[in-house]
């Protein structure tokens, strides 16, 4: 059994960060730590929520209890998603360099989400300190332009990019919602990149009233999930994509905001419509 330690913040109502990846990653047989960086009533982009965050300090005394009892060897991997402050990040990065200690094996996998309201301090420590302490690093297309400073129009220009941050650290970088000039309007396109492989993948893009939040939380978490069971790279990128498109099929179909996700759950364990990746190169 694997374990992953989901540092993320929780919400009461909906699915979003943690209350999106730690069912999905249990249905996918992986065991889930969820240390909570937040606790709202729902997500903010409702315009109204209540709650509050914790502080670095908290974050670290909790992964020291881990620690203290002689349970951090048995962590596999790290997850993060979005960090409220700069503090917060430091605290990742730490807790990261104490789970490493206890377990050389154990990965970090870190979502850096830019531009969300944290403020820009806390953005410009995302993009300087999470490439050098994660393996695996899910921006999403802004954020990838941010990391290389330029802009990205096409999909081998972004898995140029990818290979320009993987020299960085990360051993993988997971690009969702990919802006291609070259690719349909009605479709969302991913890639997974690594030093010597880049797999693409696509779903269809329903036309909400409202876009649903937490999808990048849920494909994270089904990413890293396959690939801590022992997935390709390519598989887990298939599998990640294949679960989040029946979230938003049984999401969309039932006129929802907030994810489908248990009504969906089998998908997420067994994606009935399996949507392939294919092999690019950057030219």
């Amino acid at each position: 059994m694997k374990n992953v330690l989901s540092v993320q913040p929780h919400v009461v109502f909906g699915h979003a960060g943690n209350s999106a990846a730690v069912f999905a990653m249990q249905r996918l047989g992986v065991n889930v730590w969820p240390l909570e960086t937040m606790q709202f009533s729902n997500h903010m982009q409702y315009g109204h929520w209540t709650g509050s965050a914790i502080d670095a300090q908290q974050m670290a005394e909790l992964v020291e209890g881990i620690g203290t009892i002689g349970m951090l060897r048995r962590c596999d991997a790290v997850l993060t998603g979005y960090l409220g402050s700069s503090s917060q990040v430091e605290a990742v990065v730490d807790i990261v360099r104490t789970v490493k200690a206890s377990n050389p094996h154990a990965c970090h996998f870190a979502t850096p989400v830019i531009g969300a309201g944290a403020g820009l301090a806390v953005d410009e420590y995302l993009l300087e300190a999470l490439p050098l302490s994660a393996d695996g690093l899910a921006p999403t297309h802004d954020a990838l332009q941010k990391l290389v400073g330029r802009t990205i129009e096409t999909v081998d220009e972004a898995v140029l990019a990818c290979r320009e941050v993987i020299r960085r650290g990360p051993q993988v970088v997971l690009v969702k919602e990919l802006r291609d000039r070259n690719s349909r309007a009605d479709r969302v396109n991913l890639i997974a990149v690594t030093e010597n492989e880049a797999w693409m993948s696509q779903y269809p893009r329903y036309p909400f009233a409202r876009q649903p939040v937490g999808v990048a939380d849920l494909m994270s978490a089904v990413f890293v999930a396959r690939r801590l069971v022992g997935d390709t790279v390519r598989t887990s990128l298939e599998h990640a994509v294949s679960a989040v498109h029946a979230v938003l099929k049984a999401t969309f179909e039932a006129g929802r905001y907030e994810l489908e996700i248990v009504a969906a759950q089998d998908d997420i364990a067994k994606p009935r419509d399996w949507l392939g990746a294919w092999f690019v190169e950057a030219a």
